[in-house]
This record gives structure tokens, sequence and C-alpha cells, in this order.
């Protein structure tokens, strides 16, 4: 599986983007999607995610009530609406991917992009 981040870019604090993930290689159906960032200094962080059905997402405390996680329709792509974007959400934003047809999320991911940055100003 190849995965694609695209719609990074540079925002006014209190603006918006759309991230978008695109898969390759196979159908993802059955696999759950996610997204992480990591800031200059920090650790990876787990940002948002959405089931295999889209039905399900997740979200860090510190996104919720501002990012939406979306799968689109052939299930190949995943999205993240970012709004009232903070400079603190400044980070390289990966896009995931992991087999897993149940409940609930998985503990981890097994598929990785290669990033898209996120600078937000203020």
């Amino acid at each position: 599986v190849q995965l694609q981040a695209s719609g990074g870019g540079l925002v006014q604090a209190g603006g918006s983007l759309r991230l978008s993930c695109a898969a390759s290689g196979r159908t993802l159906g059955t696999y759950a999607m996610g997204w992480f960032r990591q800031a200059p200094g920090k650790e990876r962080e787990f940002v948002a995610a959405v089931n295999w059905s889209g039905a399900s997402t997740s979200y860090a405390d510190s996104v919720k009530g501002r990012f939406t996680v979306s799968r689109g329709s052939a299930k190949n792509t995943a999205n993240l609406q970012m709004n009232s974007l903070k400079p603190e959400d400044t980070a390289v934003y990966y896009c995931t991917a992991t087999s897993y047809f149940g409940l609930g999320f998985p503990p981890s991911y097994d598929h990785w992009g290669q990033g898209t940055l996120v600078t937000v100003s203020s």
C-alpha cells in the first residue's frame, strides 16, 4: 500500500486547510485510516482516525471540534478538514492505514505516507 498525502501549506491562525490522502496498491475497503503529526523537536502524535466503513471516527483532544476526518466514497482516500487552525497545529502531517476490519481502531498502523507540512502563522 502506498499513501500520498497532499494539501499542506501556510495559513494564518484561524484559517482552514484540507488534507487529502490517496492510497494505491490495493483497495482499502477493510482498512482503518488515520492522521498523525510531528512538530519540530516533538514526538509524533495521533491526530484523527476513521474506521474501515467511514462510520466511526476518533480524535485527539487537542483537535476535537476543529478537525474532521472522513473517507472518500471509493474508500481509498481519507481527508482531514482542519478549521480554526492554531500555531501549535504546525507540523508535518502523515497519513496512515492498516488492515482492521472490526470495532474501534487499531493499536498501530502498518502503512505510512511521506507527510505534508502544515504551517500556521500567528
